[in-house]
């Protein structure tokens, strides 16, 4: 079993105080570049094998709205560099480079076109290369917005993973409204994942992708649901509401799962922390796989 990280921009606001901005973990990097390095030692620390570089929000349609283009490059590489700094610091371990959705979150009505979004993706991944073991594309929620990011890493001769979210009360859907096991046939890809949803509809997706050719993995966010009003332009995560039932326990039992439906790569996202990932690491790293 691979262990990979928790949620990262929840980590920040919760540790912080600062209030959220439509920039999320980027502008909490930018004011505590501190805490950025605190959490991927936590997670080390807990088990973690794989850092995720806290890039998933640097893109340039968001920086443009704030008038920060030219900050593009110097954030990638920053957040980058503070993930390799963890990783040499814990004395092992990879870090993967996010590559969020471009045109928001959940929003899969807002992406661009294939050859688009290649040549953004393209952009990152080659800021990216120096640094990181493999490329993670997050919260795909469309066909389109999955063929994009792949199509963007296909230069790099790292390892590409394709995180998926699917809809909370049917995981056997993507946030579009196609079917998840559409996902099986895009090409190029060296893991598939189910990222940034409720537990239990990663439980129903994982189910429907018994007929896939790649290693499955598996992280959920403890968000209640994806509230429309978060899918607006300019939307910050206080419209979302964190689960009150999502402990370290409760999670690991919805791990184990996941486990048992082929899961060999299991994480957390949003609201997922440095407890759970604890948790995963004791009973997964304990010969307890898969049960």
């Amino acid at each position: 079993m691979i262990i990979l990280d928790g949620g990262m921009g929840q980590e920040l606001l919760r540790r912080t105080g600062d209030r959220p901005t439509p920039l999320w973990a980027t502008q909490v990097m930018i004011d505590h570049p501190e805490a950025v390095r605190a959490i991927h030692d936590d997670y080390f620390a807990a088990g973690a094998q794989i850092a995720t570089t806290n890039t998933y929000a640097i893109h340039r349609d968001r920086l443009h709205k704030v008038g920060m283009d030219a900050q593009f490059e110097m954030l990638h590489r920053t957040a980058c560099e503070i993930a390799v700094f963890s990783r040499d610091n814990a004395g092992g371990g990879q870090v993967a480079g996010s590559l969020g959705p471009l045109g928001g979150s959940y929003q899969p009505e807002n992406t661009p076109e294939v050859e688009d979004a290649a040549r953004l993706y393209a952009e990152i991944v080659a800021l990216h290369a120096p640094y990181v073991d493999l490329h993670l594309i997050e919260t795909a929620s469309s066909l389109k917005a999955a063929r994009g990011a792949v199509a963007g890493c296909e230069a790099s001769d790292k390892p590409i993973w394709l995180a998926v979210s699917v809809e909370d009360n049917d995981g056997s859907k993507l946030r579009s409204g196609e079917a998840v096991t559409d996902v099986l046939d895009i090409a190029g890809i060296d893991a598939l994942l189910i990222n940034c949803t409720r537990p239990e509809a990663v439980t129903t997706a994982l189910s429907e992708l018994t007929g896939a050719t790649v290693p499955l993995g598996a992280y959920a966010n403890g968000f209640t649901h994806i509230k429309e009003r978060f899918r607006k332009p300019g939307a910050t995560v206080d419209a979302l509401e964190a689960r009150q039932d999502l402990g370290p326990t409760e999670y690991l039992d919805h791990a184990r799962d996941w486990a048992r439906l082929g899961a060999s790569i299991i994480g957390g996202c949003c609201e997922v922390g440095p407890v759970h990932i604890a948790a995963l690491t004791a009973h997964f790293h304990t010969g307890a796989h898969p049960s």
